[in-house]
């Protein structure tokens, strides 16, 4: 009796076990999770339907099997799309931008129902692309690279708008890569080597002129010292030439002086300088 007791106490035990495994199953299929910068679209597949409006976070209820959450992220994302594409002047540019997008969360059912959780990569490259093809050739190849800001701002005008009609909304806009083809490359190249020699030639020019320019002031310098040299000459008379024979023979008389090779004689009133050898 007591091995039959103990034989229904184990079937008890395994039909709750049963139940609650069951009851566990159910209520991971009836109940979901919406995280904090994220919000759901639910699909009724009984009535092949979208729910009109987008659940927000917590813990919802579903209907298991019949109804499914399709999460979608409602953050700034970004993302960056090369486009290849023709200027003004039908030179090849290479332009990369950079964008932060988020979906609009009213339109999210709208967005689901006509392009699936991955939006993003049926819709960003296809206006981009559109946008970028139309304002670059607005511009010649120079003036995309001296008016990058108006560009910038023109393609950020048009793909807001552009993106506004799909639900999206741009957060941000950058260009972060502008190439172009080899040949301009080349040519801006040899442009700005030309422009360094204009430079450079200039340069030479202005220092022959301003070396020319001091020529010209010395001969100036030159000719005002002469003309006052004369005319010292003309007033003084040669007191002028005698002041300057005076102070000459005075420099080699301290210079003689010096000199260990020769003596001062004096002798019948007139001074001697005898070189006596050593």
């Amino acid at each position: 009796r007591g091995g039959k007791m103990a034989a229904n106490s184990l079937r008890k035990l395994g039909f709750i076990g049963l139940g609650l495994a069951a009851a566990g199953a159910v209520a991971d299929q009836c109940l979901y999770n919406v995280w904090g910068g994220e919000r759901a679209v639910i699909f009724d597949r009984l009535r092949q339907k979208v729910f009109p409006e987008a659940v927000g976070e917590g813990t919802h209820f579903i209907i298991p099997f019949f109804q499914t959450p399709n999460i979608f992220s409602v953050r700034s994302t970004p993302r960056s799309i090369p486009v290849l594409t023709g200027s003004k002047d039908l030179q090849n540019v290479d332009i990369t931008l950079r964008i932060l997008f988020r979906p609009e969360e009213k339109e999210l059912p709208k967005i689901f129902k006509q392009y699936g959780t991955n939006y993003d990569d049926q819709i960003l490259p296809s206006i981009t692309t559109e946008v970028l093809k139309a304002v670059v050739a607005e511009f010649d190849a120079s003036e995309l690279i001296t008016q990058r800001e108006v560009v910038s701002q023109r393609v950020t005008e048009l793909l807001v708008d552009r993106a506004k009609y799909f639900g999206i909304i741009l957060d941000d806009i950058s260009l972060t890569h502008l190439g172009f083809g080899r040949e301009f490359t080349e040519a801006v190249e040899r442009k700005q080597v030309s422009q360094q020699e204009a430079e450079r030639a200039r340069f030479v020019v202005e220092k022959a002129e301003q070396v020319k320019q001091a020529a010209i002031i010395s001969s100036e310098g030159d000719s005002i010292a002469a003309e006052k040299l004369g005319k010292a000459f003309s007033e003084v008379g040669e007191g002028l030439v005698e002041l300057r024979r005076l102070e000459a023979a005075e420099e080699i008389a301290a210079l003689l002086a010096r000199s260990k090779n020769i003596a001062y004689l004096p002798g019948s009133g007139q001074n001697l300088l005898l070189n006596i050898p050593p």
